[in-house]
């Protein structure tokens, strides 16, 4: 028996997945677990949903398996195995998002049995939640350079120092905002190469066609490189060579890349979303409005925090390891599964 299912189903490595398997390497330490679905970096070799159900039906020390879920799919599997195959099964979710969902995510919310909020804004949104939980990350596995110059130049791309924003190439992820506080940035420092870390779908490809033309009508095509995605086994190394990241979007349910950055000793400049307000609370951060001046507000606060790199990115470093170690959010996830055991069949 397996006393507690991960499930993974989007092959995708996205932001969701990224926070996933930080807990995950660290519970497999700690609990008799299985990874369902698609494979995750530093975790155990994942099983099928089928194999998952198979792992639930027998009973060891536990009344139930809880199976922890964060995706729709991941519910609708979670509901199929507890409700129609009378497994025993208690279900976990995980939600981030600060805003009202749609119609059918929220039914399907409404079937938890316990809900785990990462932040008080995103527990007003969702019914069931037993705790507020923030994401943390892996401090041993995101750390900073001891050069970072040298770590910047290992990483093959021009100039002796660079900035990047990761994630989806699209509107709602501040690609646009990004490009804009680059274009203000770069001629004021010849030495900064930027990087656009991510993939555009294909209904964005029109938009990054169009950042891409703007880049070089202002003859930066050199010095600000659209890379597409990056390996997660690839990202801490990238990571550490950085000198700031930039997060500009005009929505976000949580965030880890700021996370991220900071424990690799790296400053980040973001907009009011998501929980940068909290990251930046303790240093290491700047958060700028969310509003149309957001790249002219973000261009002087980068071109600050890379005048005096190193104080920001040994507090970065700082509060990350005080606040937002993994080691908090998987004590503060077992808590809810130990509710749950406890309350029985």
């Amino acid at each position: 028996m397996a006393e507690l299912i991960v499930t993974n189903l989007n092959r995708n490595f996205t932001g969701v997945s990224a926070t996933a398997a930080g807990v995950v390497a660290q519970q497999a330490t700690v609990y008799d677990m299985a990874l369902a679905g698609h494979p995750l970096p530093g975790c155990p070799g994942p099983v099928s949903v089928a194999q998952a159900r198979t792992l639930s039906r027998a009973h060891g020390a536990r009344p139930f398996a809880i199976w922890h879920v964060r995706r729709n799919p991941e519910m609708r599997a979670g509901i199929w195995a507890r409700d129609v195959l009378r497994l025993p099964v208690r279900l976990v979710f995980t939600s981030a998002a600060q805003r009202r969902h749609s119609a059918y995510p929220r039914w399907l919310i409404s079937r938890m049995d316990a809900v785990i909020a990462t932040t008080e804004a995103a527990a007003g949104y969702v019914p069931h939640v037993r705790a507020v939980v923030p994401h943390g990350v892996d401090t041993a596995r995101w750390t900073p350079a001891p050069d970072r110059t040298a770590a910047w130049a290992a990483s093959g791309y021009p100039g002796r120092a660079g900035v990047a924003c990761i994630g989806r190439v699209r509107p709602e992820k501040g690609t646009d905002r990004f490009v804009e506080t680059m274009l203000r940035v770069l001629p004021q420092r010849p030495d900064l190469t930027a990087l656009v870390i991510g993939r555009a779908g294909r209904s964005h490809a029109a938009f990054e066609a169009d950042l891409k033309a703007q880049v070089a009508q202002a003859g930066l095509a050199d010095r600000m490189r659209f890379v597409g995605e990056i390996g997660a086994d690839r990202m801490p190394a990238l990571m550490r060579g950085l000198s700031a990241l930039v997060a500009l979007p005009r929505y976000e349910g949580y965030g880890m890349t700021p996370l991220e950055a900071m424990a690799s000793g790296v400053p980040f400049v973001a907009t009011r979303t998501g929980h940068f307000d909290d990251f930046a609370a303790g240093g290491g951060g700047v958060v700028v409005p969310n509003d149309a001046d957001a790249p002219q507000a973000a261009a002087a606060a980068l071109i600050g925090m890379l005048g005096d790199g190193q104080a920001w990115a040994a507090q970065a470093r700082k509060t990350v390891v005080d606040r937002f170690g993994i080691e908090r959010e998987v004590a503060g996830i077992g808590a809810v599964y130990d509710m749950l055991w406890s309350e029985g069949p």
